[in-house]
């Protein structure tokens, strides 16, 4: 079975340096992915229609990153039963707790996974454990990620153990 695309939205293309981050991560992982600017209050239109076309358009999550009134993630929600996560940008107005808030309090019926401020890797990271609900070769490379990870944890405290010995 072929690994479902994500939806990788912003609201914005100043976005673009933090999700391209997700996209990176994606693409590690051989995800399929699109990127797209859409509004939720400038096209909203757009959102709408994209939402509701994208599990037929073989899309299997859709992140979405937004700032300030972050209500990207919440109108693309209300029009997919696809899992939808919000990535709260970092703004210069509250540091990006604004888009924290408005993207985590969605109101019930319509969830939004939320991750943290600027948190794209982690929000590619949770699109492709939802992936690989359904995709044992993903999982197996998700699992593998985990070794690695914990394989460097391991090297970086066994240097930190050499520079105590010197101490």
């Amino acid at each position: 079975m072929a690994t479902k695309k994500v939806a990788v939205i912003m609201g914005s293309d100043s976005d673009f340096p933090t999700v391209s981050k997700a996209i990176v991560k994606l693409k590690e992982l051989d995800i399929p992915c699109e990127a797209h600017v859409m509004s939720a209050h400038r096209t909203p239109d757009a959102a709408i229609a994209f939402a509701r076309g994208a599990k037929a358009a073989s899309f299997g999550v859709i992140i979405a990153a937004a700032g300030m009134a972050a209500h990207l993630a919440g109108i693309l929600a209300a029009n997919t039963t696809l899992p939808v996560i919000g990535i709260p940008m970092k703004s210069s107005n509250l540091g990006g707790m604004e888009a924290l808030l408005a993207t985590v309090q969605m109101p019930s019926g319509i969830p939004v996974a939320t991750v943290a401020i600027d948190g794209a890797v982690n929000a590619a990271i949770l699109a492709a454990q939802i992936l690989a609900l359904s995709d044992d070769a993903l999982a197996g490379k998700l699992q593998q990620a985990k070794k690695d990870m914990a394989a460097g944890v391991a090297k970086k405290d066994a240097a930190v153990q050499e520079k105590v010995k010197e101490l």
